[in-house]
């Protein structure tokens, strides 16, 4: 579907004739008997808990901890634990339909209608003036929180509560985005290229709107503008469906972009279906295709080894597009409802769970994204412990860019060995200039060469090019020219890394070759192994990990030294902060041309 192919007068015509929206059925019934009475209990004991609590304080110097030091954490988990006592309120509330939650539900609906800010200290930095409020992804959230509330239990909340959650959505989401157009995430510029930002900003206002706006020609305007911003954010992925913000976000962009078609498909009757789209199909696959082994994916850019996909989208894409092998990821259904942003994720997990399922995906043989420069190898898709590899080209101007030309990944025995470490920890330095000083972002922290005590330099311009790929019965091999990702004063002349995945070497092998050639005078040169395992430096090679998952990398003691740079406790965001070594491979002598060859085998 071309989404931009739509106008006002169109969405209005189809709104008149669309039959009344029920996105979730009033008799609950069968929702109850898919939780069980253990699921049901477990939360009614928390909202019966809920219900007692005082709710978390959120005072304006919470707010600014953020402006003065950098740090989020505090005022974002007090808001988190907000949200979560007024979803599973609301979810008892829905099942039980006996009014025993009511006065709870409206002292939290009170409390998140009185903060200043919906938006995250983060984005608006400072606390908003009340004529022009912020409106960033926790707003938009926000906005499709109160309407969500509002559709399972509004009947029975007070008149000026409903009115009040009205009023308020209007004012700090659904007018904003209908009024302004000083949203950097609306449109993609020649100077930045939306992301996962728009399909959640629209989701959640337009969303919004199909539960409370009644005045059909401001909500075709509404829809409009919304799926004009939509066409943009599908233009981010590839012909495959790829995204370089990788599998996490997936699960947040591409998820909010899945329940607005759901809310949009109740609205218009199925007339405006944003998932009929063979685009859109591939990007649902995406999950399937970046997975390295059951419970583990690709880690690229700012995205982690073991993301959470949502049980009701992975349900709903299954059901909607007949992908039954989303169904098969290793998530499960949790009615505990902890850790959520969004009251839509809860909700459709309770709506839409999961079936059950014996088997767990974890890949087929081959997967190549071309347009990206991602290659996935697994030696054996029937056994999980076999050697993986993800390595990509690309460039260092991606969305939540790391500087990551040429990094790669190696799992054995379902465990991690050579990493890409993900996303650092989210404070204000690392989405500033400061950015590439964090060794998260960095290629320093990243399975890449370092050139004359060089890392890589940021921009489009600093990519992957001639770039080859080729696959067979025996192997798989990417070989790309990276000079440009660094910068001129690293004096590359030419760097070519090759990689190939021995399929006919029994247990598997990886052989990099970085190839490299300065333009005048011969500096030092090292090939970069990361790790968050011990390391042994071997007469014959080194050995990372243990018998529960590594690998043996051998090489030419004669052409390459080897040494390690250990740091301790690198934070990240949403996991614990993990231990990095660095395993530097360097060049002997000062050669102005030369190779590092290394062997990478599981033991």
């Amino acid at each position: 579907m071309d989404l931009r192919r739509w106008n006002v007068k169109h969405v209005r015509m189809v709104l008149e004739t669309a039959p009344a929206f029920a996105p979730f059925p009033r008799d609950v019934a069968a929702i109850r008997a898919g939780m069980g009475q253990g699921g049901i209990d477990s939360l009614l004991t928390q909202a019966r808990a809920d219900a007692l609590a005082a709710v978390p304080a959120l005072p304006a110097a919470l707010y600014l901890e953020f402006l003065r030091n950098g740090r989020r954490e505090g005022y974002e988990d007090a808001q988190r634990a907000r949200r979560q006592m007024l979803y599973r309120l609301t979810l008892a509330e829905w099942l039980e339909q006996s009014g025993e939650f009511l006065a709870a539900i409206e002292n939290l609906a009170f409390a998140r209608l009185e903060e200043t800010n919906w938006a995250w200290p983060a984005h608006a930095r400072t606390l908003d003036f009340p004529e022009r409020p912020t409106l960033d992804l926790a707003a938009a959230m926000t906005a499709l929180d109160m309407a969500e509330v509002d559709y399972l239990v509004g009947d029975r909340l007070s008149a000026p509560m409903r009115a009040r959650l009205r009023s308020e959505v209007n004012r700090r989401a659904i007018a904003p985005f209908l009024e302004r157009n000083d949203h950097w995430w609306l449109h993609s510029t020649p100077a930045k290229q939306v992301n996962n930002w728009t399909a959640v900003c629209v989701a959640g206002v337009v969303g919004a709107a199909c539960y409370f706006e009644t005045d059909l020609d401001r909500l075709a305007e509404i829809i409009t503008r919304g799926l004009h911003s939509l066409a943009d954010y599908l233009e981010t992925f590839d012909s495959q469906g790829g995204s370089s913000e990788g599998p996490d976000y997936w699960s947040y962009g591409f998820g909010n972009y899945v329940v607005l078609a759901q809310l949009l498909a109740a609205r218009t009757g199925g007339q405006i279906d944003l998932l009929d789209d063979a685009l859109v199909r591939e990007v649902a696959q995406f999950p399937l295709r970046t997975v390295l082994t059951q419970g583990l994916w690709a880690s690229f850019s700012d995205s982690d080894s073991t993301p959470q996909f949502h049980p009701g989208l992975l349900s709903y894409l299954a059901d909607q597009l007949d992908l039954p092998g989303l169904t098969a990821l290793g998530m499960h259904n949790d009615f505990h409802v902890e850790g959520f942003n969004q009251f839509i994720w809860p909700l459709r997990q309770f709506a839409w769970p999961l079936p059950a399922s014996k088997s767990v995906f974890g890949g087929t043989a081959h997967d190549w994204f071309a347009e990206m420069g991602w290659m996935i190898s697994r030696l054996d898709p029937a056994d999980p412990g076999s050697l993986r590899l993800a390595v990509k080209a690309g460039h260092n101007d991606e969305m939540h860019n790391q500087n990551d030309v040429g990094s790669f990944i190696v799992a054995h025995k379902g465990r991690i060995v050579l990493t890409d470490p993900g996303r650092g920890r989210y404070s204000k330095s690392y989405f500033g200039p400061e950015r590439y000083d964090n060794l998260m972002a960095s290629s320093r922290g990243h399975s890449v060469p370092m050139v004359n005590g060089y890392a890589q330099a940021e921009g489009a311009a600093h990519g992957a090019s001639a770039v080859m790929h080729r696959n067979d019965d025996a192997a798989d091999r990417l070989t790309f020219e990276m000079a440009a990702a660094y910068p001129d004063e690293a004096g590359l002349k030419a760097l070519e890394r090759d990689v190939v995945f021995d399929r006919v070497v029994p247990g598997g092998r990886i052989t990099l070759r970085d190839s490299f050639a300065f333009a005048d005078k011969a500096v030092r040169f090292q090939s970069v192994l990361v790790t968050p395992l011990p390391v042994q430096i071997e007469d014959s090679g080194v050995r990372i990990g243990d018998a529960a998952g590594g690998v043996h990398v051998a090489f030419d003691p004669a052409a390459v030294s080897v040494e390690t740079e250990f740091h301790a406790q690198v934070e990240k965001q949403y996991a614990p902060s993990v231990d990095l070594t660095r395993v530097l491979f360097t060049a002997t002598g000062q050669q102005a041309t030369g190779v590092v060859a290394l062997k990478i085998s599981p033991f």
